[in-house]
């Protein structure tokens, strides 16, 4: 799954069954010990396009003989209802969040029929029922059944058996069910049994149930109502990682808990249905008087709840065959005709072939199908055999060609198909080593890449997409491990928490780091044997080491200091990660943690851990023999430099391990004098490891500010956009450079930086001009644009000025002439800002017309730029009024507030129209402005003077929160004072 926003969790209660079960209180007190569950089958798949049977056991009825669901006419529950539940209940296995060890499910025949019917538009939910039969085996004698079910109602359960392995159909019976409760915590549904189920036997659980279909919420079985072919239409859509099947049928919703289904889905004849494998069978069905498709598929392979997946929609598609497999895209009919999913059709089929070729393992299903749906929430889903993105990440326009989206959607598509491998074929044994899938498939989509685009700069790339990012998250003391231990786990919620920077960017990073100390041939045999050994199956982490201990065994070339189990672990055991310093005069290399503002008195802290660390280096240039640091510190005397001027040392080669690299002030010396000397003699990803390094270093306490800066004296000579933007994204940080204009450092830094910046400003102007559609394959460029241009502008460059003036006019005296996207958030700024209310007017006229909220968004922060300030008093009190335009995609007061003008015109039009701002946006807003326009204060009468001035908007609670926050803003614009006191001085010293 692609990285997602966080989301919610419903709390279920069931409202049809209230008796309470007082009579089993002493059985409860028997299972209280029960263990947890870490069944691991390794079961081959079912046949393709066929309806297994579960071990011999007999397969739930189907066919005419089946009863119909009855359409149910009675309210469904809005999110939030509560069902009944026991009250007083004594404690058990319902209090702990992992399933006891009892039941093993091995096949759900499972049918869903949401009431969707064209034309219908529903506003917040739809009613859906359902039924499933699951199969079971009984592992341990028990007369109590716990399964999840979240947000559902059900009707009495039925138990049948045990069954007869040896003839299908035959059953001896059936078990009595007493009572059925549910735990609201743990979101365990409980049926008590009349009598214990046998170990070793099967038994088919019969649940009948219902539910709502949510627009908002895109957890279990969502709606999506979007405009298509000029009509509002509506979809089905499901989404169950990590815990939300349970919001859709009562299941074993635990990974390692992996079972066949057979799914059906009922729908109104105009929709298509979709899932997880190709379709067996149709046929229609009447249910008083009105037409029905019962749709169903073929038996999947032994899958996890979480993959199970289902599309109900009036889409088109467009097809093509891999190997023998289809693959088809359903989008809107409208994106289908316009060919916005031929680029993701076309790059499909050839990264399933290189990664079936890779792993010499074939993708087990005999289709795909990947739905582009209106609204995901910017995520993509790998479920088997249909795969679910937001539209934004798969359908690529015709406006795309100058902006990163078409290397976007690659990079996203190869994720989700490395899934196929990482997590569908092998899924983690629990939710504690998420990582091994999102960690792998966030490496492997790069690698894909880069085998179909080899001139794509491999390394940068990498940095700027993963390592910068989570290097800058990640810290000694409060980051967490990538591998947890599962009794760390309490809650539900916590697993979704668990989606987050650490399982996909340091998992990748951790990866690669594995790959760089290794070698292609190794990395890639143990990952085989891996996947081939736990096919079908469940994996923990430890396999994946024994895996890869196996491939090192087996040679004699590489050879490590420890154990792969010893080595990884000290990197997915703790969180954080090491700085490595080296002294060049003595060899000496030490590791230590790295914290955010390192004190002197490191006694508080208490991160004791050390790591296994490969430390790839370079010496003037060339690449030196692997070493490792496994203890504190260790001397390595070739890594001494001379008193030449050519003697230099770059540990971490091409940054590939997962840490900050420190050295001694000679060594930062040899290195500066070397960038003054011959830049390109240091490769560019070391150009901006040393930018990145030295800034985060200087930050956090790790060395003085003059140490970085000293390396950015050499950028008149470095043409290198993608090192710029990661000059610019450290030395103009909000910190630093919000309101710069008030403060002495502005003229310094902008005479320092515009004598240097000038030369990579002519070439992309001129590029700009000339031939902007250059740009369009050049990726490093298109994400860095931007930054380039905000600062040349910022800084008053004219020549930025007359652009964006050219662009502007262009586009606005000729719509065609559209602006170019890496840099049109500053083009309608400075658009705007040097324009004056004919520009404006034009501006608010083209957001009026636009129809996408992203765009919108971007329209109305940029009408937010202009300098008069009777043009943003007027553009504030459009907002609060609503007349005529209604601008409710952005809090425009805030927008006005946070740029250089805007902050006094906002504070002034408070004055009169704060109360309209508080019904117009909320209570919330007015704190929001009080720090937005305080932001610059650093002193306490400056404290004082806003309190009062903002005391009677606010509630006395968020007075005295305010009061704390302007107190904090205060110290850190103090504290941001004294390091621009070091920078004016060393800028006045070398302009």
């Amino acid at each position: 799954m692609g990285l997602p926003s966080s989301s919610g969790f419903y709390v279920s209660r069931n409202l049809a069954l209230l008796l309470a079960a007082l009579a089993v209180a002493l059985l409860l007190a028997l299972l209280v010990l029960a263990s947890l569950y870490g069944h691991c089958p390794s079961t081959r798949p079912a046949e393709p396009c066929s309806r297994g049977e579960p071990d011999a056991a007999p397969s739930p009825s189907r066919g005419s003989e089946e009863p119909e669901p009855t359409p149910r006419s009675g309210p469904v529950p809005e999110p939030g209802a509560t069902y009944p539940s026991h009250d007083r209940r004594p404690s058990g296995p319902w209090d702990q969040l992992r399933l006891p060890p009892w039941i093993e499910p091995l096949h759900y025949d499972l049918e869903l029929w949401p009431r969707l019917r064209p034309g219908e538009l529903p506003e917040f939910w739809l009613h859906f029922t359902g039924r499933v039969n699951i199969t079971v085996r009984c592992v341990a004698a028990t007369a109590r059944l716990l399964l999840h079910s979240l947000f559902l109602k059900h009707e009495r359960p039925g138990v049948r058996g045990p069954l007869s392995p040896g003839a299908p159909g035959e059953v001896a019976g059936s078990v009595p069910v007493h009572d059925v409760w549910f735990a609201e915590d743990t979101q365990y549904m409980v049926v008590e049994l009349g009598e214990a189920l046998r170990p070793g036997a099967l038994y088919e659980l019969q649940l009948t149930f219902s539910g709502p279909v949510l627009q908002e919420a895109r957890e279990g079985l969502f709606l999506n109502v979007y405009l298509d072919q000029g009509e509002r239409r509506a979809l089905i859509a499901s989404h169950m990682e990590p815990t939300f099947a349970r919001n859709v049928f009562p299941c074993f919703d635990e990974p390692a808990l992996k079972a066949t289904f057979n799914i059906t889905i009922i729908h109104h004849p105009s929709f298509v249905a979709l899932s997880n494998m190709p379709q067996l069978g149709q046929e229609e069905r009447d249910v008083n008087g009105s037409k029905w498709t019962v749709t169903t598929f073929c038996t999947t392979p032994y899958m996890p709840t979480y993959l199970v997946a289902l599309a109900i929609c009036d889409y088109d598609q467009v097809n093509r065959t891999e190997r023998g497999k289809e693959i088809r895209i359903w989008a809107r009919k409208d994106a289908i005709a316009n060919g916005n999913a031929d680029f993701a059709l076309n790059i499909t089929g050839p990264i399933f072939s290189f990664l079936e070729d890779l792993f010499n393992i074939s993708y087990p299903l005999p289709k795909t199908d990947i739905i582009a749906l209106p609204a995901f929430d910017n995520r993509a889903m790998e479920n088997w055999g249909l795969l679910v993105f937001d539209e934004s990440l798969l359908l690529l326009q015709p406006s795309d060609h100058l902006t990163d989206k078409k290397t976007l959607i690659s990079y996203i598509v190869s994720h989700e198909i490395g899934h196929q491998w990482f997590g569908n074929l092998v899924t983690m044994n629990w939710w504690n080593n998420i990582w091994l899938n999102e960690g792998f498939a966030s490496y492997f989509e790069f690698g894909v890449i880069n085998y179909f685009n080899p001139k794509l700069p491999r390394h940068e790339v990498f940095f700027s997409n993963v390592l910068h990012g989570v290097l800058s998250e990640d810290h000694a003391l409060i980051s967490r491990a990538v591998s947890m231990k599962v009794e760390n786990f309490t809650e539900t919620s916590e697993i979704n928490e668990l989606f987050d920077v650490f399982t996909y960017n340091k998992g990748a990073s951790i990866a690669r780091m594995l790959f760089s100390f290794l070698n292609e041939d190794l990395f890639i045999s143990a990952l085989k044997s891996y996947l081939e050994a736990f096919s079908y199956s469940n994996a923990e982490q430890d396999d994946l080491w024994r895996h890869f201990q196996m491939a090192i065994d087996d040679q004699s070339k590489i050879l490590l200091p420890a154990t792969i189990k010893s080595i990884m672990d000290s990197w997915t055991h703790q969180g954080g990660f090491p700085v490595i310093t080296l002294n060049v005069s003595t060899g000496v290399m030490k590791q230590e943690p790295f914290y955010l503002g390192k004190v002197e008195n490191q006694t508080l802290l208490t991160h004791n851990g050390t790591w296994i660390v490969p430390i790839l280096w370079m010496k003037n240039g060339t690449v030196q023999p692997l070493v490792w640091l496994n203890k504190s510190s260790k001397v390595f005397p070739e890594m001494q430099v001379s008193d030449s001027d050519h003697d230099w040392v770059i540990l971490n080669l091409n940054m590939t391990g997962y840490y900050r690299v420190n050295y001694d002030k000679l060594g930062w010396k040899k290195l500066n004098q070397q960038l003054e000397r011959d830049p390109k003699a240091i490769p560019v990803i070391h150009r901006l490891q040393l930018i990145d390094d030295a800034f985060a270093l200087s930050r956090n306490n790790y060395i003085d500010i003059e140490t970085a800066l000293d390396l950015t004296k050499y950028l008149a000579e470095e043409d290198e956009i993608i090192v710029w933007h990661e000059v610019l994204a450290n030395l103009l940080t909000r910190d630093l450079y919000s309101d710069v204009k008030n403060y002495d450092i502005y003229p310094l830094l902008k005479k320092y930086l515009l004598k240097r910046l000038n030369s990579v400003w002519n070439v992309y102007a001129s590029i700009i001009r000339e031939n902007v559609g250059a740009l369009q394959d050049d990726y490093l460029a298109l994400i860095s644009l931007e930054r380039l241009f905000a600062t040349a502008c910022g800084f008053d460059l004219e020549d930025c000025f007359q652009l964006s003036r050219e662009l502007f006019r262009k586009w606005m005296n000729h719509p065609e002439n559209e602006i170019p996207y890496p840099i049109k958030n500053v083009v309608l700024c400075y658009g705007i800002a040097l324009g004056s209310d004919k520009e404006w007017d034009f501006l608010l006229n083209i957001y009026t017309d636009t129809a996408e909220e992203e765009e919108k968004i971007k329209l109305a922060y940029a009408l937010s730029c202009s300098r008069d300030p009777w043009i943003l008093s007027r553009y504030m009190d459009y907002a609060i009024t609503g007349s005529p335009f209604t601008f409710n995609e952005t809090n425009v007061i805030e927008a006005v507030a946070a740029s250089e003008v805007g902050r006094y015109i906002a504070k002034e039009f408070l004055v009169n129209n704060w109360q309209a701002v508080k019904k117009r946006y909320g209570t919330q807003s007015l704190v929001t402005l009080t720090y937005i326009i305080g932001r610059t204060i650093s002193t306490d009468p400056e404290v004082m003077e806003l309190q009062q001035w903002f005391s009677h908007m606010l509630e006395e609670r968020q007075r005295i929160s305010v009061h704390a926050k302007l107190q904090k803003i205060k110290n850190q614009n103090i504290k941001n004072k004294k390091q621009s006191a070091r920078i004016i001085e060393w800028l006045r010293k070398n302009i």
